[in-house]
This record gives C-alpha cells, structure tokens and sequence, in this order.
C-alpha cells in the first residue's frame, strides 16, 4: 500500500531499550478500515512496533503518522487521543475495580465510542460479570474486558498484542468472532499474533517480523503459497 493512501504510516522506524537497537528500520501501511497481522518469533520486535506507536518506547526514530498526524512529535498521553485504542498483552486490568467500573473508567476520545448496551452484546460475559472484581475473571474474560474498554473510548485505530495468548479454543474462537465484527464495522486493526492460523482467517495482509526488520508481507490470499518460507520464519 502506498503511504499516501495508509491511515497508519510506519517509515524506517528504529526503536531503543537504553542502549540495546531493537526495532531496525520498521515499514509497513494500515489503510483505514484494514486489518493487518504481525507475525514472528518471541523477541522478533512485534510488541515494540506497537510500542514505539503508542510512545510507550520513547527511544526511537522514524516515521509514524495516523491519519497524516505525526505521532512522533507528540507526547504519549496525547497519542490514545488520537484515537487509537492499545490492548497489551498483560491487558491491564484493575483487579480492585468491578468490571462495568473498568469499562467507564478511560475518558471517551470520540462520540463513535461505543455505549455499554453495545459492549454488552457484543461481549455478553462482562454483562453478566459487570459487578465482579477484576481477579474475579478468566484470563478470556480479562481479555473481552480490556477490547472493550478501548471500544467505549471511541477509538478507530486497534492495536491487539497477543490477544489469544494462554486463552481456550473456544475463548478463541469468541475472541476471533469479536475481532471479525470490529472489522467489519469499519475499524482499523493491527493485530501481533503468534497464532498465524488465526490471524490468517481475519487479517487482509500479513507481515513477518524478524530481528526487529519486516522479513516479508503478503496477502492472506497467498498464504498456501508463501507456508514453506513461513515455517522458516515462525520455526512451526
């Protein structure tokens, strides 16, 4: 995609942890309304691309636009305001909160963000858990309640890190039902994935990470054709 038409623009982006050069010259375009996947070994740099997007990576050079804004030039309380929504991994959760206390607590950045009888519906667990504790949940609850405190914000722009990581089939197959419901309700998803049959059934394009570069990206649509290179990548 050319980056005049991306809504998400990542130019030779490098990234630091102190003194260690983690993220090598990162390229890649979102455009809107598209979902892309990252794919790659542990350590591979697909957390800190999204990272170094939210600014929590403060070290780091490059290009990042959303929407032809530069995020680089912003301080990282500014860049959720934007419209981005970030799901880390360890989710976030505030396990003394209940959960519908979780869901109202992020400020909404935008009127499109979603009101709790649509959160609701779409993840009807957190409706019959709105009054339970944060410890009180799964690990596939936690996740449902992270997603949708992003959606109540009004964010356009998704970044999943791991969001199927340790959870069950069938929380998978829920959390893979939401994802395709998102997208096709217009939203921009970048999704880091270490299950790459998963993130093939959702994503228009997938990106293969390697020692902190883009070691290739195709369509989902050649993914039969590309398995042999993605089994050297991935070691599966």
């Amino acid at each position: 995609m050319a980056a005049a038409a991306a809504f998400l623009d990542i130019g030779d982006l490098h990234g630091w942890y102190g003194e260690s050069h983690v993220l090598h010259g990162v390229t890649m375009a979102v455009g809107k309304g598209e979902t892309i996947a990252i794919l790659g070994r542990n350590g591979a740099g697909k957390t800190s691309t999204l990272r170094a997007v939210m600014g929590i990576l403060r070290k780091r050079r490059g290009v990042v636009r959303l929407d032809g804004a530069d995020l680089l030039a912003l301080p990282p309380y500014r860049i959720p305001r934007m419209g981005i929504g970030y799901v880390p991994e360890e989710r976030g959760i505030f396990s003394s909160l209940t959960v519908e206390e979780n869901l109202l607590l992020p400020k909404q950045v935008a009127e499109q963000g979603l009101p709790l009888d649509e959160i609701h519906a779409l993840f009807p667990n957190l409706h019959e858990r709105r009054n339970s504790s944060g410890t009180k949940l799964s690990g596939g609850e936690q996740q449902m309640l992270a997603i949708a405190r992003i959606l109540r914000t009004g964010a356009r722009l998704l970044l999943l890190d791991e969001p199927t990581e340790g959870l069950a089939p069938v929380i998978v197959q829920r959390i893979g039902a939401v994802i395709g419901t998102l997208k096709a309700r217009g939203y921009t998803i970048v999704l880091v994935e270490q299950n790459f049959r998963f993130a093939a059934r959702l994503a228009d394009r997938l990106y293969v990470m390697e020692n902190g570069q883009i070691a290739d990206v195709f369509a989902t649509s050649e993914l039969d054709a590309r398995m042999s290179s993605l089994h050297t990548y991935l070691g599966v």
